[in-house]
């Protein structure tokens, strides 16, 4: 394949003062060589590589690897950066899934720190006095917030994948100096305070921890500090995960659900432990597919998807006709519809992932799809996998020059989560909760639906989208790839992975290309602007619906192609950065 790079070895260095977040600007012997033949060129490394949605979080990667840690420290001190400087999605008070490659021994481990629902909680919590779902409960209160895995899950990556090169309080630093001594607020930064201004406000410590005296945002170019933060990030680095979990931390989180109304209790926060799970793997034209398993639902339903759509010449078709969107859009449905019956806590319920990602079954859901006309949603239920078997998240990934990756999605649910920070932590707490089926077959706030297998339940950990993706190609690592985007997460990374594939396009380019998606429920596809009208109409005599909505999602990925690496962040999000050196 002629694909990929198509630009010289690009580096961006940082400067260690990481307090002040200022990059330092690239050398001119490392100015790339772009080729005419592209429209957007990635960014390409020798020896390492770090893209996430915020550049001083980004520098903060690379330099731990120019130290000599190794991917996973990268991630780890990644994380812990986001937290400060992207906090309505990086976060101590919420989880996610890692994806980890180990070059040496050829494995890759799926690590699910995902949050999970307090032992008091229970089935029908979410319901008001009339038995509907109520989303104030649900969305707003301390109901909604889930014992948060991110620290536990850093701490379990370490210790089990760190490199030895740094200590685990070497991980922590340059987040403890950012929230110490504060970061200048970027023009993102100071727009989405100003945006969730009417939600933050109403609680004391967040509004005392992200705005100035009488409530007023930060603009650009004000710096803004988090000392409270600062200390939880410090006992973090001194007593490792216990120093979040245990103590005055988890007291004082504890306290702050319980005040809003939850039944979060510190025997909660101390017994939270991240599951090592097998990841879920695939393949697709020769490539081989390893995602998140469940709790996340996105492993399963892409490689669902790519088992579909291998049966159909998108190459042929092209990216973004009418074909192509149409075959996608009728396996995205058929996907999404058995994710409303299947998917929940595998600890909890017997989930048909073989059924499901089993090719014979993609052939009978592919003997449904008519190239002539779309399948209306309604006349879509969820299949019968069994006899093939007994808006606000931040991706980042990360490859260093040993081919160790590391493709980590976490989240807080919402932007800034439920709203509330623990008095005196600087920790903003996540509504993942929200996540679980508060009723079955009523949708949540991004419109999936669920059914039992997801409903509530104490120590449950409720149904994800977060995909994050390792693609390999010959047993060498090809793409890391990963998105935010709610239900829009699975169809992000997916496409990220036909248009490299099936399109021949370089990182740039496959992320910079419009996106569509489609949910089953509601019946329609949603697509970004930059489609052809005649294409739209070619879709619509199909009978298909189209909704041109707001962007989707933000990918952070990176390829190795012929011995180097090459990244890209998505232009959709302000702020992303992709570096290495």
């Amino acid at each position: 394949m002629k694909h990929h790079l198509r630009s010289a070895f690009a580096a961006v260095s940082f400067a260690a003062a990481l307090a002040i977040g200022t990059a330092l600007p690239a050398s001119a012997q490392d100015a790339p060589i772009y080729s005419l033949k592209d429209r957007f060129q990635p960014v390409a490394a020798r020896h390492g590589m770090v893209a996430s949605q915020e550049a001083v979080a980004t520098g903060v990667g690379v330099d731990i690897l120019k130290k000599g840690g190794n991917a996973v420290d990268a991630a780890i001190a990644t994380g812990f950066a986001l937290a400060v400087t992207l906090p309505r999605a990086g976060n101590l008070g919420g989880g996610g899934f890692m994806m980890i490659h180990l070059a040496d021994s050829g494995e890759t481990k799926a690590l699910d720190y995902r949050e999970k629902a307090p032992a008091a909680a229970f089935k029908d919590m979410f319901l008001g006095d009339d038995g509907e779902p109520d989303n104030q409960k649900s969305r707003f209160s301390g109901l909604a917030v889930g014992v948060p895995g991110t620290v536990a899950g850093f701490a379990e990556a370490f210790e089990k994948h760190g490199s030895g090169n740094l200590s685990w309080a070497d991980l922590v630093a340059p987040a403890i100096a950012l929230a110490e001594y504060g970061i200048q607020v970027t023009p993102d930064l100071s727009a989405s305070l100003t945006s969730a201004s009417k939600r933050l406000l109403k609680d004391p410590a967040s509004r005392a921890t992200f705005y100035k005296t009488g409530g007023l945002p930060y603009l650009p170019g004000e710096t803004l500090a988090q000392k409270d933060l600062a200390v939880t990030l410090r006992l973090i680095a001194e007593k490792g995960a216990d120093g979040f979990y245990k103590g005055e931390t988890a007291d004082k989180i504890a306290q702050k659900v319980q005040d809003a109304g939850g039944g979060m209790t510190v025997e909660d926060l101390a017994g939270y432990a991240p599951v090592w799970r097998e990841p879920v793997a695939g393949s697709y034209r020769g490539y081989d597919i390893a995602s998140m398993p469940p709790p996340s639902s996105g492993g399963v339903h892409i490689v669902q998807i790519l088992n579909m759509l291998e049966t159909f010449p998108l190459e042929e078709y092209g990216l973004n006709s009418a074909d192509s969107i149409h075959v996608m859009a009728e396996a995205m449905r058929r996907a999404y519809a058995d994710r409303s019956k299947f998917l929940g806590d595998p600890d909890f319920v017997e989930i048909p992932v073989k059924g499901l990602t089993a090719r014979d079954y993609a052939a009978e859901l592919v003997k449904t799809i008519r190239m002539d006309a779309a399948t209306p949603s309604v006349d879509v239920k969820p299949g019968d996998p069994y006899p093939y078997e007994s808006n606000e998240t931040t991706h980042f990934s990360v490859v260093d020059k040993d081919g160790n990756a590391v493709s980590n999605t976490y989240t807080l649910n919402f932007s800034y989560g439920v709203g509330l920070t623990a008095d005196g932590t600087g920790v903003l707490l996540n509504n993942e909760l929200d996540d679980f089926s508060a009723k079955p077959g009523v949708p949540n706030a991004y419109g999936l639906v669920g059914g039992t297998a997801n409903a509530v339940e104490g120590n449950k950990r409720p149904l994800s989208s977060m995909s994050p993706t390792l693609v390999f190609k010959d047993g060498d690592l090809y793409l890391a790839t990963g998105s935010p985007g709610g239900s829009r997460i699975i169809t992000t990374t997916l496409q990220i992975i036909l248009n490299v594939i099936d399109h021949d396009m370089n990182i740039a380019e496959a992320t910079a290309a419009p996106r569509i998606h489609n949910q089953w429920l509601p019946d329609e596809i949603r697509i970004e602007e930059g489609l052809s009208p005649d294409t739209i109409r070619l879709l619509e005599q199909r009978g298909h619906k189209i909704a041109v909505k707001n962007a989707m999602g933000s990918t952070q990925s990176i390829m190795k192609v012929d011995g180097l690496l090459a990244g890209a962040s998505d232009p959709r999000r302000p702020g992303a950065l992709t570096a290495g050196y």
